[in-house]
């Protein structure tokens, strides 16, 4: 399935959105993810945040910018998406480590869902 356009926006798929996010997250591009693929009123449900949740692109892009200044990761990879509806989710597996604690291994399912080609939600599953 191809992008569309609403009002002369090209929008992309749910597919094209999960394959871009796996590239720039693989790459450790997380920065430039959120202001490509999410919409300015995204939210983020986080456990490590007590699932709090965190309302705002640019919200969103301040707490990712302080967790990669406090943390060190070693290896990060994204496995393939799962689709259903406007929902797709991956799994993230990442080995960090954070400002005078001791590395380790995470993984966490991840759930996002579309809206007019733009993430509007993520939440996150720590394992």
């Amino acid at each position: 399935m191809e992008g569309y356009t609403i009002n002369n926006l090209k929008m992309n798929t749910i597919p094209e959105i999960a394959n871009r996010l796996a590239s720039l997250c693989n790459e450790l591009k997380f920065v430039d993810a959120y202001a490509e693929l999410f919409s300015e009123h995204a939210v983020s449900i986080d456990p490590i945040y007590n699932n709090e949740p965190l309302k705002g692109l640019a919200n969103l892009v301040e707490r990712e910018k302080q967790f990669l200044a406090s943390a060190e990761i070693h290896a990060f990879k994204v496995s393939e998406a799962i689709f259903a509806g406007n929902y797709f989710s991956v799994v993230i597996s990442m080995d960090f480590t954070r400002n005078g604690q001791e590395r380790k291994m995470m993984e966490e399912l991840c759930v996002y869902k579309v809206e007019y080609g733009k993430i509007i939600s993520q939440q996150f599953f720590i394992g």
